[in-house]
């Protein structure tokens, strides 16, 4: 049994709809100390990123703290906007889509949500894995079975919990703590 870690990033410095990319704010960069805190006992395990500079951020306290370095991974990164909508209309359809199914969205987007799926089954040892709202509800999503978006409103650095099965199986240890999240 392989037990992965999912980590929601912390705090953006800006939001989806005006930067492609943000790295962390303050607040942000102190979420992810807490939580290099949190999980540095557990360690050293394997360490894995999204690509964007918000987790990759999020992770580097912990690749200090255990002298690792962050496996870049781009299928645990972040849902794609749809082709030809402009950055300032990003969090519409975000929050539109977050009140759905992964079904309703279509073949683009539940083969996202397999990668995901798919990128976190594949872990062969522990990880932790610092990741997105979405793709983290994706993969809880498979573990519990629902094709909801959303699942769980987790927190900035919350921590996910999930076994992998040697059949790639997953199954939900421990929901990240929830919080009211602003999709700015």
């Amino acid at each position: 049994m392989t037990r992965v870690y999912l980590v929601r990033h912390g705090r953006a410095a800006a939001g989806w709809n005006t930067d492609p990319d943000p790295g962390l704010d303050d607040l942000g960069r102190m979420q992810a100390d807490g939580v290099a805190r949190r999980l540095a006992p557990l360690g050293p395990l394997a360490l894995v990123s999204s690509p964007l500079l918000r987790c990759r951020e999020t992770a580097a306290p912990l690749a200090g703290e255990w002298g690792v370095d962050a496996r870049v991974e781009p299928a645990v990164a972040e849902i794609p906007s749809p082709e030809g909508v402009a950055m300032a209309d990003r969090v519409e359809w975000l929050r539109a889509a977050m009140a759905g199914t992964w079904s309703a969205l279509g073949a683009p987007y539940t083969a996202f949500r397999d990668g995901v799926v798919a990128a976190v089954a594949g872990l062969g040892e522990d990880t932790v894995v610092c990741s997105h709202f979405i793709a983290i509800n994706a993969v809880i999503g498979a573990a519990v079975g629902d094709d909801r978006l959303v699942i769980r409103s987790l927190d900035n650095c919350s921590v996910t919990v999930v076994d992998v099965a040697a059949d790639g199986g997953l199954t939900l240890v421990e929901g990240g703590h929830e919080a009211d999240t602003l999709i700015r």
